[in-house]
């Protein structure tokens, strides 16, 4: 059985099989790789089952798919428009994606990708970069006019241009650490407080009650941190979504 020494001892990357190296390169299939992909199976597996028993009358696994499908789409509607609606299967994956990961981190010895900086860093910086790509796409250098409020005097423009510049980039940070911090800190404040349940109980007598205390917090705490985890995979879907309608709509 894995046994973690220190809170944070759950969020190490463990290389499982190597398969390059040379010199400082290398290139590993690790825990963080294998949950990934268990994400993605899992995603592929569940809506494959439900597609494959689609009824006229819905089963409640059908139930759950639709109402997420309506979800996602009225989340596009309200936030991008109807011309957001191309983006659904981006938008459907990326909260699905979230939420699977988000979850599988509150399974006991599981891994939760999103609690490394690295990892929300990169999703953030690839969605970034292709929304970018999307905005100069359709308004190509009018998309310059992006750093520059409407009605603003052009004498300011050296001033306010810097300014909204490190504003619109901060969006990569704010949408990375956001996500990591929150999982982190979630899944690191359960590990303690377990720890702490764990050596009451090892001492007997009165403890072997007293542990029950710390214990009914445990479950107090994973709840929260189920209704966080998928606050979470929301926030961060439509923040997505408004960054999406900035770059089609040229506005801020």
């Amino acid at each position: 059985m894995i046994h973690y020494t220190t809170p944070l001892e759950q969020f190490e990357i463990i290389s499982l099989l190597p398969i390059f190296h040379s010199n400082n390169i290398y290139l590993n299939i690790t825990n963080s790789t294998l949950f990934t992909l268990l994400n993605l199976g899992l995603f592929i597996l569940l809506f494959q089952f439900i597609n494959l028993n689609i009824k006229i009358i819905p089963n409640r696994w059908q139930l759950i798919l639709e109402e997420l499908f309506l979800f996602n789409k009225t989340l596009i509607e309200k936030n991008i428009g109807q011309q957001g609606l191309q983006f659904f299967p981006f938008i459907f994956y990326l909260f699905s994606f979230l939420v699977i990961s988000n979850l599988i981190g509150l399974i006991p010895y599981s891994f939760t990708i999103t609690s490394h900086i690295f990892i929300t860093f990169s999703l953030a910086l690839t969605l970034f970069l292709g929304i970018n790509i999307i905005a100069i796409k359709q308004h190509k250098l009018h998309f310059l006019g992006f750093f520059l409020p409407s009605g603003i005097h052009l004498a300011l423009a050296p001033l306010l241009v810097p300014i909204e510049l490190v504003s619109y980039i901060a969006r990569v940070f704010s949408l990375a650490i956001r996500l990591f911090a929150n999982m982190m800190s979630g899944h690191t404040l359960l590990k303690i407080i377990a720890g702490f349940a764990w050596t009451m109980l090892s001492f007997g007598g009165i403890w072997y009650f007293l542990h029950l205390f710390p214990l009914a917090i445990i479950i107090a705490v994973t709840i929260l941190e189920l209704g966080i985890a998928i606050l979470q995979a929301y926030v961060f879907t439509i923040l997505i979504c408004l960054y999406l309608n900035d770059a089609i709509q040229l506005s801020h």
